[in-house]
């Protein structure tokens, strides 16, 4: 976006906060709270829902869960992460088998 849209479009938000009576703090301050929200957040869904962990568990979850799927699948990046870590990177660009349906079948 070039800087005169960028102009443009601020003009354009400012002035329709304040038909409406929206102050610059009180976007500022909606925006650290859903910040503050989702760095809390333990689990969240493909939706954007998201649990801290706490209290009940959530029906977006709780059916999830019921259905046969793990909490580990709707774990927050920084849990998954410190996982992975001690995991050696694998090459598979020389893989023989990519693309194919050996590649994808799981020995029982």
């Amino acid at each position: 976006m070039d800087e005169q849209k960028r102009q443009s479009m601020i003009a354009y938000l400012r002035r329709k906060m304040a038909k409406v009576g929206i102050k610059v703090g009180d976007v500022a301050a909606a925006i650290s709270e859903e910040r503050a929200c989702q760095k809390s957040a333990r689990y969240r869904s493909a939706f954007g829902d998201t649990r801290d962990g706490k209290g009940d568990m959530p029906q977006w979850l709780r059916q999830a869960t019921s259905a046969g799927q793990s909490l580990a699948h709707f774990a927050v990046e920084k849990s998954s992460m410190s996982n992975r870590r001690g995991r050696p990177a694998i090459d598979w660009s020389r893989d023989p088998f990519a693309g194919t349906r050996l590649a994808t079948v799981r020995p029982t």
